[in-house]
């Protein structure tokens, strides 16, 4: 049976052609001005949604009253109204493990980048400013050695535990609800708490998810917690962090640096202190952004989007619980 699938974000060629030799397929982004009309009109009539980076809460959702599965080219859910999902029964599927690795490389890229301070000096080059060899105050600092902290040890922080334990000598501490017991690692990973962490890194980086619970969780009294000249790197959410709190550190001089993919805002306003601050380097929200990955991403909200949509249960639907 031929159904109705709202594509809300592009797809490859071929992946939009399998769709819509299955059922009937609308294509608008709402973040597309000239497409939020068709979007809206297409809503009612949808059976599958499939895309990311739109905010469909309880209104949206509620104007697709046959609506049965979303599939979001995404890790993150924090996009969709998890309990409005659940009282509905509608399926939520994600795309966690395709991107794992390719978003540990940009957390650690961002570890790296912040320790030798490697986006300022490449400006410095740029710039014309290197007419001599670079003084004490441009020196950055080893990432070897040095005490890694990651918060939230789900697959993406294990991965980062890996690149940093096994090919950096960083001795890593995780937080964590749960041991994580991983032979590769065994030795190199301590699981502690929050408090442990934040008093014993030398950087400290977030994997968790977006959540009740964590959204706001690095605050002042966290900032003032981590020692003195630590680095903090957020591959996470932006909203886990109270970003006020963070440029407070910053510009006191209590942490060295700062290793930003996430932001409370996206795209980062203009005017955030953030943008331009000499001890942040900044990305706009790249951490799964290579052809490979988005494209694996797409392939597997398509083929999940495709199972639901024919009664079957995707192996990366998630569990959702009414509250």
């Amino acid at each position: 049976m031929r159904k109705n699938v709202l594509v809300f974000r592009s797809l490859p060629d071929d992946l939009l052609a399998r769709l819509q030799e299955a059922h009937h397929v609308t294509v608008a982004d709402p973040r597309k001005p000239e497409q939020v009309a068709a979007f809206h009109a297409a809503l009612p009539g949808a059976h599958g949604l499939i895309g990311s980076s739109v905010k469909l809460g309880a209104a949206e959702l509620g104007a697709a009253p046959q609506l049965e599965v979303v599939s979001s080219i995404s890790v993150g859910v924090d996009n969709y109204d998890l309990d409005y999902l659940a009282q509905r029964g509608i399926t939520l599927c994600h795309t966690p493990g395709v991107l794992t690795e390719t978003t540990a490389d940009t957390v650690f890229s961002l570890i790296m980048a912040s320790s030798r301070r490697l986006v300022e000096l490449a400006n410095h080059v740029r710039e014309g400013r290197w007419t001599k060899n670079i003084d004490v105050d441009l020196f950055g600092s080893d990432v070897h050695g040095k005490t890694l902290a990651i918060i939230g040890f789900g697959r993406i922080g294990q991965a980062l535990a890996r690149r940093a334990a096994l090919g950096f000598g960083m001795p890593v501490l995780y937080v964590n609800e749960t041991d994580t017991d991983l032979p590769v690692l065994a030795g190199h990973t301590t699981r502690v708490t929050l408090a442990e962490a934040l008093a014993r890194a030398d950087i400290v980086a977030m994997t968790l998810p977006l959540t009740d619970a964590t959204r706001g969780l690095m605050g002042p009294q966290e900032f003032a917690a981590m020692k003195p000249g630590a680095i903090f790197v957020n591959g996470a959410r932006g909203q886990i962090v109270q970003e006020p709190a963070l440029l407070a550190a910053l510009d006191s001089g209590h942490l060295r640096a700062a290793g930003l993919d996430v932001f409370a805002t996206e795209p980062l306003p203009q005017d955030s202190p953030l943008r331009n601050h000499p001890r942040v380097t900044a990305l706009p929200h790249i951490g799964s952004a290579t052809h490979e990955t988005r494209r694996a991403m797409a392939e597997l909200a398509t083929h999940s989007l495709l199972q639901a949509l024919a009664g079957e249960r995707p192996a990366n639907a998630m569990q959702l619980a009414v509250h």
